[in-house]
């Protein structure tokens, strides 16, 4: 294969070659393509630190591969370069998640999932860039991945220039800031790697200090047992209590580290309709969303990135926002028909929204008392 390779490309240098990839890219609707070597022995040494201060909870896939994820060519054999893209995804028309933070009788669900699954989206698009790279130079050795895979794409991509990791742990770019979703092609071809970017964070501490529950317990360090997007999205037991108060109204995922960035103040809406917000998943009421069986919750999500998370742990989040929303009759209504729910987990945590509920008016009522009259 790398024989047949070497003749195709002797026809045009690859960097040439590089440089159509990059308007292939732009064309398909990438907004940025880089390309990157495969050695992630510093990732790899930050990696094994993480995983030895258990940070990755539940995540048992995260150390289930060997040095996979850090050594693509053990992935993919034959990997010599990766092609790494950037997609923007905030779509314009949805609620911003800080508003939506204030709105404690709706759901407030991480951006990224308001549309269709970008898994699938993004898939498709690399399948396409793939083939155009075929039709120049005929078959090579590859393989697509997005999200799909032990890929260190964070990693991948920080290589290939298209931004830094920041402080939050999530990739950040000076003129896109870090609404964006990233896909690779692992590849036999000889790309020429991008110049990695200089970290732009400097003294700024904003996502730091907004998380709810404290899980940037440090700089560049992120502890997932404690971020809201693992206890809603990958924890399939109950959520620690000591974080359901800090949990709010983000029944999938949260987006708070990235909405105070100020690098976000750069960041372009996406041009896909694919992520534009499905009328049910932007500012969706509790009730209504609580009222769902499972039916519903599989046909209102169809295609789409909440799924993953299963439908018993949807109402088991669900019941957590509940018990953080004002006290009313048709919340305690709400809980109380999930009350002898068959899940013992929704069990538990409609029990806790429940007393959360009494708690709160027992306070109103002895702080009534104790108020004198006027």
């Amino acid at each position: 294969m790398s024989h047949v390779q070497d003749d195709r490309q002797s026809g045009g240098s690859p960097e040439k070659l590089a440089r159509s990839i990059r308007q292939w890219g732009r064309e398909l609707g990438f907004s940025a393509v880089g390309f990157a070597d495969i050695d992630l022995a510093d990732y790899e040494a930050r990696l094994d630190d993480w995983l030895a201060k258990g940070f990755q909870g539940e995540m048992d896939w995260m150390a289930a591969h060997g040095r996979k994820r850090s050594r693509p060519d053990q992935l993919h054999p034959g990997t010599r370069s990766v092609i790494v893209t950037r997609m923007d995804y905030l779509p314009e028309a949805a609620t911003p998640t800080l508003e939506l933070a204030e709105q404690a009788d709706r759901a407030n669900i991480s951006r990224y999932a308001v549309g269709r699954d970008y898994h699938k989206v993004i898939r498709k698009r690399l399948v396409k860039l793939a083939r155009r790279i075929e039709q120049e130079i005929g078959p090579f050795n590859h393989r697509v991945f997005t999200d799909s895979a032990p890929v260190m794409e964070k990693a991948l991509a920080e290589k290939a220039g298209l931004g830094w990791i920041g402080k939050h742990t999530l990739l950040l770019n000076r003129h896109e800031g870090s609404w964006f979703f990233l896909g690779e092609i692992f590849t036999d071809l000889n790309l020429p790697p991008d110049p990695p970017v200089r970290d732009h964070c400097g003294s700024c501490r904003r996502c730091i200090d907004i998380c709810p529950t404290d899980a940037i317990v440090a700089p560049y360090q992120l502890d997932a047992r404690r971020c809201i997007s693992y206890l809603t999205i990958e924890l399939k037991s109950a959520i620690p209590e000591e974080f359901r108060k800090a949990i709010g109204n983000r029944v999938f995922g949260c987006d708070d580290c990235q909405a105070v960035c100020p690098w976000n103040r750069y960041a372009r809406f996406t041009g896909e309709d694919d992520f534009s917000p499905r009328r049910d998943l932007d500012a969706g009421d509790l009730i209504e969303l609580f009222a769902w069986d499972e039916a519903t919750f599989l046909s209102r999500t169809e295609g789409t990135a909440i799924r993953r998370t299963g439908y018993e742990c949807w109402l088991r989040n669900l019941a957590v926002a509940l018990g953080n929303a004002p006290t009313t009759p048709q919340v305690i209504a709400a809980l109380k028909s999930r009350k002898n729910h068959p899940s013992p987990l929704v069990q538990e945590h409609v029990t806790w929204a429940l007393n959360q509920h009494q708690h709160q008016h027992q306070h109103q009522h002895q702080h009534q008392h104790l108020t004198p009259n006027t």
